[in-house]
């Protein structure tokens, strides 16, 4: 085969590395290399180089590792076989990059786990061209830009899913709320991706994460959002949580003639009803009036003795053990419900043996 007199680059532009067709060299071949390329010559595994922009005559003088392997003599003109790796290297390549499923995430704020999706961009140089095309290249005629994004995708797709989930519960924000943290989220992801490609001889210049989204129909999401809602509706009011569950559980009370609706009333007797009402008036300024006026909670009626007659029909005395172990018992039974939460439960049960 005729000794090549010139290599130049001659493959696709899409391509970011490519090796010249021929290996037919001799130490008077005209190497040419064009801006934002770097090339090397390439025997038996050694590499010499790199050959920057501009016209290198290829020589002993600049070819030394490959001079002594072949033994080529000092000077002169001498036929060798070798390979010519051209590499873009000034560049910048943009690639897209997404979570193909969601990942699945809990929520630090809220404690529910939210199905998570991202995407956005990428931006690599070729930093180091040598290893480039020693970890990466490797006997492949040529490298182009799916190339890369096919070797990236299984690494990305698992350090994104863990850079993303450990950057929203160091935000501490709700998924739902991220949105608002792009731009931090992106400066994180580039700090943990950035040695994935260094060892390739890659810089990673830029990454952008341009959405974080959620299945809007994915029954997490809808319970969450829903609770969201109710949140926002409350703080319109100027209500709490616990103060509207409060209203709820005097709302049934009232509406229930058992056993909870006695257990409760017998809370309202002993006073529990009155403390709600005072959060109410303080976080609704307007209905302050209303319940100045209203009459004051009776006073809890002093046990007396009973005739036979008037006691027929009427429940028994509080201070029966059976009637405080079955009230215990009730109260309980809301509290492991949810009905009541563990202040409210205390309160009651204090109520009931007698304490304050």
């Amino acid at each position: 085969m005729a000794v090549i007199d010139r290599v130049k680059w001659d493959g696709p532009e899409s391509h970011i590395a490519w090796k010249f067709p021929s290996q037919e060299l001799s130490t008077w071949t005209q190497l040419i290399v064009n801006e934002t390329q770097e090339a090397y010559v390439v025997s038996g595994g050694v590499y010499d180089g790199p050959f920057g922009a501009g016209r290198h005559t290829l020589t002993t003088e600049n070819l030394p590792v490959i001079r002594s392997l072949m033994g080529l003599p000092f000077g002169g003109n001498s036929p060798f076989s070798a390979e010519v790796w051209f590499v873009k290297k000034d560049i910048n390549l943009q690639f897209p990059w997404g979570t193909p499923d969601p990942i699945q995430l809990e929520d630090p704020k809220y404690r529910l786990m939210i199905p998570v999706r991202a995407f956005g961009q990428f931006w690599i140089q070729i930093e180091d061209t040598k290893r480039f095309l020693l970890t990466l290249v490797g006997t492949l005629p040529v490298f182009d830009q799916d190339a890369i994004e096919r070797f990236f995708r299984g690494v990305l797709t698992t350090r994104i899913k863990q850079a993303i989930a450990n950057s929203i519960l160091r935000e501490g924000v709700s998924v739902l709320e991220i949105s608002t943290h792009l731009e931090s989220l992106s400066s994180d992801l580039l700090q943990v991706l950035a040695p994935d490609f260094e060892r390739y001889g890659i810089r990673l210049s830029q990454f952008n994460v341009r959405s974080v989204n959620v299945p809007e129909d994915d029954p997490a999401v809808i319970t969450l959002k829903a609770a969201l809602a109710k949140r926002a509706e409350l703080g319109i009011l100027n209500f709490t949580y616990e103060q509207d569950r409060s209203f709820d559980v005097l709302d049934t009370a009232a509406g229930n003639q058992g056993t909870a609706g006695g257990v409760i009333g017998a809370g309202l007797g002993l006073g529990i009803g009155v403390g709600i009402g005072g959060q109410v008036a303080q976080s609704m300024p307007g209905v302050a009036g209303v319940m100045n006026t209203a009459p004051a909670p009776a006073p809890a009626p002093v046990p007396v003795q009973e005739s036979p007659e008037s006691s027929s029909g009427s429940s028994p005395d509080k201070s029966e053990p059976s009637e405080i172990i079955r009230l215990l018992n009730e109260v309980s039974e809301l509290r492991d419900k949810g009905m009541l939460d563990d202040q409210e439960f205390d309160a009651l049960r204090k109520q009931i043996l007698g304490g304050e």
